[in-house]
C-alpha cells in the first residue's frame, strides 16, 4: 500500500502537528481532525499507518491495564487497523537497561523512570517529543512531570504518573505532632515503637541535605553526558544537616529503612504511596499520612525536610517506519491523557501527572497522594546522578549508623567527610 507522509518534515523535526490527535487538546487517536496548531492538510497527508505490532513495556500490576487501554485505542480508528499490540511486564527500574543493552530489540513504547532519560537519550533509545505533542505535554501536565521528560531543552517523553517521591506515614495512637521531627520521635520512644527512615539511601538521605538549603544537581549535554556538579554540602549548612542525621540516627527509636515490608513495631515510616495500602492494613484505624516534618538544626534555625521528588515517564523508540511512528506518537498521547491517567489511578492507584486528573474527586481524598503533594513543594525534581553517586551515599550513611561519625565527631572532621564526599560527587563529571 502507499504511504503518502511528509518525509522531510518527519526527518527534520518529526513535527508532531502532522500526526496530533483530534478536537480535545487532551485527547489521541479518536478521529483525524487536526489538534490544535495542526493542518487538516497535513493529516490528511497520512493515507496509510502500515501494518504490524507495537511492543509495550509497562509494570507487571499495569499489563492488563495498558493492554486494554492499547486495544481500545486501536479499535477507535479503522487507520489503526492494520495493528497488534503486545504487552510485556517489564518494570521502570528495568527498562531502561534492556533498552540500552538492545535498543532493537526493546519496545516500541516503554515505561520507565525518569532518572535515567539522560542514558536512554544517550544510547539513542528514545524519539523527541517535538511540535504538538511537546506542547500538550507541557499544557496538560504539572511542572515538575513536564521538566523532567527534558534533557536540556528538548523533551524525550510522556508523562506518565507524578507519584514517586516519600513523605510521613505515622501511627495517629502514637504521633502526636508529624510536623516536629523532634516530637515524633520522643513519642516513638515513649511508646517503644520504631521511627524508620532510610539514612544510608542517595535517595532518602537528601531530605536533610536539602532541607538545610544545599544543593546537588548535574548538568548534562544534549547526549545525556555527565559535563559538571553544582554542589555545596562542604559548607556549614551541610553540617548542619550530618548533625541532625547523626542526632536521629542516636535515637533508641530509630531503626534505617523505608520499605514496610521490611518493617515493625512501626511508630513512624517515611516511605513512598507505593507502600500506602500495606501500611493502612498494619496501622488501620490509626493509619495518618503527612509532609516530612521539620528539625531545629544545630545552629538553632528550624528547616523544612526536603528531598527528591520522581515521575514515570512513558517514552519511544526511535522508528524506521513512519506510519508506525505517526501511530506510537499517538498511542503514547493516549496512555498518558486525563482519562487514561484518571482510570490507571482508579486500577493500581498510580498518582497522576496530568493536571485535569489531579482534580478528581477520588485523587484528591487519596491520604497518601495529599501528603505527597504537600510534601512535593518543598522537593528537588530528582535529576540525572552517576551509578557511583548511590554507592557512596550509602557508605556516608553507614559511617553514621556504624557511629564512625557520632555526636563527638569534630566539626572540622564533619567537614572534611563533606569535603572528600563532595570532591568525588564532582570527579563523577570529569
Amino acid at each position: 500500500m502507499k504511504k503518502k507522509v511528509l518525509s522531510a518534515l518527519l526527518v527534520a523535526a518529526m513535527t508532531a502537528t502532522m500526526f496530533a490527535g483530534c478536537g480535545n487538546k487532551d485527547n489521541a487517536g479518536t478521529g483525524t481532525q487536526a489538534s490544535n496548531g495542526g493542518s487538516a492538510e497535513t493529516q490528511s497527508e497520512i493515507t496509510d499507518y502500515g501494518s504490524g505490532n507495537i511492543k509495550i513495556w509497562v509494570a507487571d500490576n499495569v499489563v492488563d491495564f495498558t493492554k486494554q487501554k492499547a486495544e481500545e485505542f486501536l479499535k477507535s480508528d479503522d487507520a489503526f487497523s492494520g495493528y497488534t499490540v503486545t504487552v510485556e511486564p517489564v518494570g521502570e527500574g528495568d527498562a531502561a537497561g534492556n533498552m540500552i543493552t538492545d535498543v532493537a530489540g526493546g519496545a516500541d513504547i516503554y515505561g520507565f523512570a525518569q532518572d535515567q532519560i539522560s542514558r536512554l537519550v544517550a544510547a539513542g533509545a528514545l524519539q523527541p517529543v517535538v511540535g504538538d505533542y511537546a506542547t500538550w505535554v507541557t499544557e496538560n501536565n504539572d511542572e515538575g512531570s513536564a521538566n523532567a521528560a527534558k534533557v536540556g531543552d528538548q523533551m524525550w517523553a510522556f508523562p506518565m504518573t507524578s507519584d514517586n517521591g516519600y513523605f510521613l506515614y505515622y501511627d495517629k495512637s502514637v504521633v502526636t505532632d508529624p510536623s516536629s521531627l523532634e516530637q515524633i520521635v520522643k513519642d516513638c520512644e515513649a511508646a517503644g515503637k520504631n521511627f524508620y527512615c532510610e539514612i544510608n539511601s542517595g535517595w532518602y538521605q537528601t531530605s536533610f541535605f536539602f532541607g538545610t538549603g544545599c544543593e546537588f544537581t548535574y548538568d548534562t549535554d544534549a547526549d545525556g553526558n555527565f559535563t559538571g556538579c553544582n554542589m555545596d554540602y562542604a559548607s556549614d549548612k551541610g553540617v548542619v544537616a550530618l548533625k541532625e542525621m547523626i542526632e536521629l540516627a542516636s535515637s533508641k527509636s530509630f531503626q534505617n529503612g523505608s520499605a514496610i515490608g521490611d518493617a515493625s513495631n512501626v511508630g513512624a515510616i517515611v516511605d513512598g504511596t507505593w507502600d500506602a495500602a500495606a501500611i493502612k492494613d498494619i496501622m488501620k484505624d490509626n493509619y495518618a499520612c503527612a509532609k516530612l516534618p521539620s528539625f531545629q538544626g544545630s545552629d538553632g534555625q528550624t528547616y523544612q525536610l526536603s528531598g527528591f521528588s520522581g515521575f514515570k515517564l512513558l517514552g519511544i523508540k526511535p522508528q524506521e517506519e513512519e506510519g508506525k511512528l505517526a501511530v506510537c506518537y499517538k498511542l503514547a498521547q493516549f496512555l498518558t491523557n486525563a482519562e487514561t491517567q484518571s482510570a490507571r489511578y482508579d486500577a493500581v492507584q498510580w498518582g497522576p501527572s496530568n493536571k485535569e486528573a489531579q482534580q478528581s474527586d477520588a485523587v484528591k481524598s487519596d491520604e497518601a497522594l495529599s501528603a505527597l503533594a504537600d510534601q512535593i513543594q518543598y522537593d528537588i525534581p530528582q535529576g540525572n546522578y552517576p551509578g557511583d553517586y548511590w554507592t557512596l551515599a550509602t557508605s556516608l550513611g553507614d559511617t553514621i549508623i556504624s557511629g564512625d561519625l557520632n555526636s563527638k565527631t569534630s566539626d572540622d572532621d564533619l567537614m572534611k567527610t563533606l569535603q572528600d564526599f563532595q570532591d568525588t560527587c564532582i570527579g563523577y563529571a570529569k
